[in-house]
C-alpha cells in the first residue's frame, strides 16, 4: 500500500526530475555505438571528475603537482580526471592511474576569449600525450585564428574518430550545435568566459536542467564551472547531469582564497581576471 507521503514523493520524482532519477520508467538511450567509447561514458555515470591544473606561474605549482593532485583524486574515488597540457597528461597517464583522462590545452591570447584547445595543432598534441576524451571550446567565439572556435569540432570528429568529444560551451544554443556536429559530451564550462555570460558568480541550475532536458537523449551533459561545495555537485546529478567536473574548489587553494578575499573586499575584483592578466603577461 502507498502511503500519502510515498505518493506525493512519486509524484514529484515523475514530474520534477529528468529521466535518469524515474528508474524503471525509461531507458538511457546509447550516447555511441562504439562499445570502447560507451564504456568510458558508463564509468563516469554519476561521479566526480576531478580537474587537475596548474601553471607554472601559480604559487602551487611543483613539477609533479599534477600528478600528486590526480594521485588524491583517484584516492577520494574520483571516476576521472581533467588535465591540461601535453606534459601534464603524459606525467599522469604514464602513471596508469586507471581513470579516463579528459584532455585540453589552454592557449591564451589577447584578441580572443577563446583558450581551450582552440587549434587542430593543440589537439593533436593532447592526443599524442594519451587524452582518452578531447575537449575543445565550442562556443560561438571567434578565435585568435579568425573562425568560429565550434567549427573545429567536425574536424576533430573526422579526424579522431575513435576519441570521445568533450565540448566546452557557454549556452544551450552551442550545446545543441556541438551535440549535432558530433560531441558525445557536453558541458557549460565556459559559461561565465564569454562576453554574453560574463560576471557570472555561480552554477546555473536552470540552464543545466534544460540542457539535460532538451539534448540528455543525444549527448551526455556533464557539469563544469561553478561548484564551489558537494551540495552544488548533487543539484547537478539530481537535475539529470551524467557527472560533474570540479576543479578550483579542490586543487587551487589559491583561488579558494581568492573567492573569499573577493567577497570580504566587496567584490572589488574579479578572480577570473586576475587569472587571464597572469597569462597574458606571460605571453608579452
Amino acid at each position: 500500500m502507498v502511503t500519502h507521503k510515498a505518493w506525493e514523493k512519486n509524484l514529484l520524482i515523475k514530474y520534477l526530475c529528468p529521466r535518469d532519477f524515474r528508474r524503471g520508467e525509461m531507458e538511457e538511450k546509447m550516447k555511441t555505438t562504439d562499445p570502447r567509447k560507451q564504456a568510458i561514458l558508463d564509468s563516469l555515470k554519476g561521479g566526480l571528475i576531478v580537474s587537475c591544473q596548474t601553471q607554472k606561474d601559480e604559487p602551487i605549482y611543483t613539477p609533479d603537482m599534477v600528478l600528486k593532485m590526480a594521485e588524491c583524486a583517484k584516492w577520494a574515488g574520483a571516476v576521472g580526471l581533467r588535465l591540461n597540457s601535453p606534459e601534464q597528461i603524459k606525467q599522469v597517464k604514464d602513471a596508469n592511474l586507471g581513470l579516463p583522462i579528459i584532455g585540453l590545452y589552454k592557449v591564451w591570447h589577447d584578441d580572443t576569449c577563446v583558450f581551450i584547445t582552440p587549434t587542430m595543432k593543440e589537439v593533436d598534441a593532447i592526443v599524442e600525450a594519451g587524452a582518452d576524451i578531447i575537449a575543445i571550446d565550442c562556443t560561438n567565439e571567434v578565435t585568435h585564428e579568425g573562425t568560429k572556435a565550434w567549427d573545429l569540432i567536425k574536424e576533430v570528429r573526422a579526424k579522431y574518430p575513435d576519441h570521445l568529444i568533450f565540448a566546452d560551451c557557454a549556452t544551450i544554443e552551442e550545446a545543441k550545435r556541438a551535440s549535432a556536429n558530433g560531441a558525445e559530451i557536453v558541458a557549460p564550462t565556459l559559461y561565465g568566459y564569454t562576453p554574453s555570460t560574463q560576471n557570472i558568480e555561480g552554477a546555473n541550475f536552470r540552464m543545466v536542467a534544460e540542457m539535460c532536458r532538451e539534448i540528455g537523449d543525444e549527448a551526455c551533459v556533464i557539469m563544469e564551472g561553478h561548484l564551489y561545495t558537494p551540495e552544488d555537485a548533487m543539484k547537478c546529478i539530481f537535475v539529470g547531469c551524467h557527472s560533474v567536473v570540479v576543479g578550483s574548489a579542490i586543487t587551487r587553494p589559491h583561488y579558494v582564497a581568492k573567492r573569499f578575499v573577493d567577497c570580504l573586499s566587496k567584490y572589488s575584483d574579479d578572480w577570473r581576471k586576475v587569472e587571464k592578466a597572469h597569462h597574458t603577461n606571460e605571453l608579452k
